[in-house]
């Protein structure tokens, strides 16, 4: 019988590591809300400020990578735990790049605030942000709560934020057609667009990585995507 000392530590060690996980996500979430915000209110000391709070977002996924394998070396876990410290990992994994794509949405901000303004696009782009960032909320929520069925339903929610993308992929490029000094402003638009799109898909992985801790199991089936448009790759950090 494993000795009760150490399974409290694995215990205290492991809440600790989630306690990381969900500092991390409250991080992103604020990030994500907040790029969309100095987008629509042309403001670069906020979109700055964006930008130098994702170090914060990096020094927390090194730290829940450092305390796993710690974790794992020393204590040995189960199987159930051991999926545990995976889960953890690969969920600090998709917050970080989230957290990236956020610090890109702030630079092309300070970017497109020189440029003439495409009305109706911001509040679009920020009602786009704000879906993912509650999806990110709920997904964070059923980790916790250890919730599969929460976790499918944002796994499912994924297709409205494809839908999204793809009305203002259009709407962009009628922009464009139609007045050819819309193009630049636009195409950095749309780049923001498609780096909340991919954020969703990451929220979709920590989802799936829910269900798999419940269940011991990936989803069978293949997430619902809005495939009917296959728009330029969004670049770099």
């Amino acid at each position: 019988m494993p000795d009760q000392h150490i399974l409290r530590a694995f215990d205290r060690d492991l809440e600790e590591i989630q306690a990381r996980i969900m500092k991390m996500g409250g991080l992103v979430e604020a990030a994500i809300l907040e790029s969309a915000r100095a987008l629509r209110q042309r403001d670069p000391a906020l979109a700055e400020e964006v930008r130098r709070a994702d170090k914060a977002i990096d020094r927390l996924e090194e730290e829940i990578n450092e305390e796993a394998a710690r974790l794992l070396a020393l204590r040995q876990p189960a199987a159930s735990d051991l999926r545990t410290v995976l889960t953890v990992i690969r969920i600090a994994g998709d917050l970080e790049r989230m957290g990236d794509y956020a610090k890109n949405l702030a630079k092309r901000t300070v970017v497109l605030i020189e440029m003439p303004r495409v009305e109706g696009a911001a509040g679009a782009i920020r009602r786009m942000a704000k879906e993912v960032e509650q999806m990110l909320k709920d997904a964070l929520d059923a980790y916790m709560r250890r919730d599969a069925a929460l976790a499918e339903d944002v796994r499912q929610r994924d297709l409205e934020v494809d839908q999204m993308y793809t009305a203002l992929f259009r709407e962009f490029l009628t922009f464009m057609m139609e007045d050819p000094r819309r193009i630049t402003p636009c195409m950095h638009l749309h780049f923001i667009a498609k780096n909340i799109e991919r954020m969703g898909d990451h929220v979709t992985n920590i989802a799936e990585q829910v269900i798999y801790l419940v269940t011991g199991e990936m989803p069978d089936e293949a997430r619902p995507k809005a495939t009917d448009i296959a728009p330029p790759s969004a670049g770099g950090a």
